[in-house]
């Protein structure tokens, strides 16, 4: 029987969890926090529903998935029996080497542990374990559901069976893997964030307003979405949290965060998730963008 246990049912969490059961995997979602998982299984089925109403789903097959999902906030029961676990946890290396430590001490010597990170380096995380070679990183694209990418990023002693075993997976779950080396940000944010941070140095000196760099990315480089419209999606703590990795890894000042994006994170303008970033969400979609309170 296969059965991951996903560690965080946040944005992330949950998308993991959502294509893992849609594809006959048996999932224990935790969280220490009992309305995240509610908020999470509430999310999880909105989506099914979404897609069966675009008959990308059966609704049979919508209801099995479902209800290949448990919900814990117990750790040693949320990956019981698991041959694979991932942790979806905030992006904060001193949360990640704590929970590797305990899934060391939990887990079956045979599971394969991997980690959703967005930037912290693999080989970092994997010390804390005594299974470096089983440890890995699975990094989803938001919303997991939909992103057809899973960036595979092997650690310093990550081993090949290991790295065979999780790319197979990815392409089992539909999506496609694509390795990379770890270093800070991997591919994907090493190139993403700094554009992103660029884009606010551009709003904050005055070269253009949230609409006008949002619209120039989008029909100029066909962007599906603006740099400023993705940081608010992104949660711009995320974004900052990320730029601080790349700059300390990196030892470079072009990955300082930009003093706006300090100045929202620290007021929490967070985006999407806050109901306030570029734009505002006050009412549940993206209205007016919203102008910056720091020059």
């Amino acid at each position: 029987m296969k059965h991951l246990s996903v560690l965080g049912a946040g944005a992330m969490g949950n998308g993991i969890a959502h294509v893992f059961a849609t594809s006959g995997w048996n999932v224990s979602l935790f969280d220490i926090s009992s309305d995240a998982l509610e908020r999470a299984k509430l999310t999880i089925a909105k989506n099914l529903e979404r897609q069966v109403a675009k008959s990308l789903l059966s609704a049979e097959d919508a209801k099995a998935a479902i209800e290949r999902i448990s919900l814990t906030d117990n750790l040693a029961l949320a990956v019981q029996n698991a041959s694979l676990v991932i942790e979806a946890a905030t992006e904060n290396i001193d949360i990640k080497l704590k929970l590797f430590a305990q899934l060391d001490e939990l887990c079956d010597p045979s599971t394969i542990l991997a980690s959703n990170t967005s930037s912290i380096a693999i080989g970092r995380i994997a010390a804390a374990t005594k299974r470096p070679d089983r440890v890995i990183g699975m990094h989803f694209m938001n919303p997991v559901p939909v992103m057809k990418l899973v960036e595979v990023i092997r650690g310093y002693k990550t081993s090949d069976a290991t790295a065979a075993a999780v790319v197979a997976i990815s392409k089992e779950l539909g999506k496609t893997p694509v390795e990379c080396q770890d270093f800070p940000g991997f591919v994907a944010n090493r190139i993403l964030i700094p554009m992103i941070n660029e884009a606010i140095e551009a709003l904050q000196t005055g070269v253009g307003s949230v609409e006008a760099i949002d619209s120039i990315m989008k029909l100029g480089m066909a962007h599906p979405m603006g740099p400023l419209q993705l940081a608010d999606f992104i949660g711009l703590d995320v974004c900052l949290s990320i730029l601080k990795v790349l700059q300390e890894g990196l030892g470079q000042p072009k990955y300082a965060p930009n003093p706006l994006l300090v100045a929202m994170v620290t007021a929490g303008d967070l985006g999407v998730k806050s109901g306030r970033g570029f734009y505002d969400y006050a009412n549940g979609t993206k209205d007016a963008p919203v102008a910056p309170n720091f020059q």
